[in-house]
């Protein structure tokens, strides 16, 4: 997730280095290692023991639970999660999710249910959390973007 922020600073946002926000980066790196990878390796081995491996209707099934379930509930515990980490008060918290959620959810939705697919249909599950997080650099991009434009 630090390189998605990183990137987000440098490509999107059009810092200098001496603008260059480093906490921000950090912030999201400790995020992305000790709370997003370490969720998502125990949801996909969840959705594999729930669902079993391979295409189809399998591969199907968890898609749904991940776009339906996981992903909608992550994103405002991520969000929260982010904001308390940023110093924010809940006020301020539950205003950015009531300003970004939306934003972010359909864009989830337009976005991650291909790479489900592939990704839950051809990839065997000790690698999953790897290629999700190679496709999460453009993601996570725009997610450190979304939640970082009103500050």
């Amino acid at each position: 997730m630090g390189a998605g922020d990183a990137s987000s600073q440098f490509l999107v946002e059009g810092k200098s280095l001496n603008e260059y926000e480093w906490r921000r980066t950090a912030r999201f790196f400790a995020l992305g290692t000790f709370f997003v990878a370490p969720v998502l390796t125990k949801w996909y081995g969840l959705l594999d023991h729930k669902f079993g491996s391979g295409k189809g209707i399998s591969a199907f099934k968890k898609v749904a639970s991940d776009q339906l379930i996981f992903a909608p509930s992550f994103l405002g515990v991520f969000m929260s999660v982010l904001g308390i980490t940023q110093g924010h008060s809940i006020p301020h918290i539950q205003q950015e999710i009531k300003t970004n959620y939306k934003d972010i959810i359909l864009v989830n939705w337009s976005v991650w249910p291909a790479v489900q697919i592939i990704n839950f249909s051809f990839v065997p599950l000790h690698h999953q959390v790897l290629v999700v997080q190679t496709f999460a650099l453009f993601w996570n991009t725009y997610l450190a973007w979304k939640t970082n434009r009103s500050q």
